[in-house]
């Protein structure tokens, strides 16, 4: 044998690394149990109330009355929202400009219409024929039906609020883009289509998204004046058959409907101008 006497070692056993345990959330879990039952408890007594008289909303869901009064909402809204940001784009542009007078007449354009109620603003102009009985030796009376005293109001309503997300929209976009731009050559016109209003976008979407299902829904307060819009349209089936519960839920089923496809419409131009961007994760 050798002289030298080999010993073994053993070499360290290496430490398990320790199990990551997800904390228990037991409030939250607890919660979402509250607000699930509760929501069932809402729905069951919806379902189940005879009050609804669901049987009733399902026959007069798509009658002939009530949608015509649904297209007169819908083709009344967008005309009003674009019309509304037509002019709001012109306003945010006069309040941007150089010129004092311009930024002053946006201001107080925005000012004025922003501080008057849309419900005050159909009145006025329903009853303009008071203040100009004649207008170019047209009456007023015969000029402004309600249909287009609803398109006015609303429209000018809708341009305060337009020409302010138009301009926030446009302050957004960082100035060394436009500043970029210009090194390039590129002309004004160029650098506002290409440049400044695809990143303006993303910023002007969300809000005008927002803009689009509130005038949706804004549109019901033309009924006042007899505009015979979705509202109007399911009020005069009610007042001759006296079933007002479920003729209103057929109205509030249609905005619903609506409004969520609207919505998802929204949530994918929101998702084409966010493209590169951290919004889109």
């Amino acid at each position: 044998m050798s002289s030298h006497t080999l010993t073994k070692v053993a070499a360290p056993q290496e430490a398990m690394p320790p199990r990551i345990v997800p904390r228990r959330h037991l409030g939250q879990w607890t919660a979402a149990g509250v607000v699930l039952i509760l929501f069932g408890l809402a729905v069951n007594s919806v379902v189940r109330n005879e009050a609804f008289q669901w049987d009733v909303v399902g026959d007069y869901f798509t009658s002939a009355s009530v949608l015509r009064g649904l297209w007169l909402t819908l083709w009344l809204t967008a005309l009003v929202m674009a019309l509304g940001f037509a002019l709001g784009a012109l306003l945010a542009a006069f309040r941007l400009s150089a010129n004092p007078v311009l930024r002053a007449v946006s201001w107080g354009y925005v000012w004025l219409f922003r501080s008057m109620p849309i419900l005050v603003q159909l009145l006025f102009w329903f009853n303009i024929g008071a203040l100009y009985p004649t207008i170019l030796g047209v009456r007023t009376v015969n000029l402004l039906g309600p249909v287009t005293v609803a398109i006015i109001g609303l429209t000018l309503h809708e341009a305060a609020y337009a020409a302010e997300v138009v301009r926030g929209g446009i302050l957004s976009v960082d100035r060394g883009q436009i500043e970029a731009a210009e090194a390039l050559g590129l002309s004004r016109w160029r650098r506002w289509w290409r440049i400044v209003l695809p990143q303006a976008m993303r910023s002007i979407v969300p809000p005008a998204g927002n803009m689009l299902i509130g005038t949706l829904k804004g549109t019901s307060i033309v009924s006042v004046i007899a505009v015979q819009d979705l509202l109007y349209s399911v009020q005069l089936v009610y007042h001759r058959t006296y079933q007002v519960i479920p003729l209103l839920m057929v109205a509030t089923v249609w905005y619903v409907v609506v409004t969520s496809v609207l919505s998802v419409g929204q949530h994918y131009v929101e998702r084409h101008y966010a493209r590169g961007s951290e919004r889109t994760r």
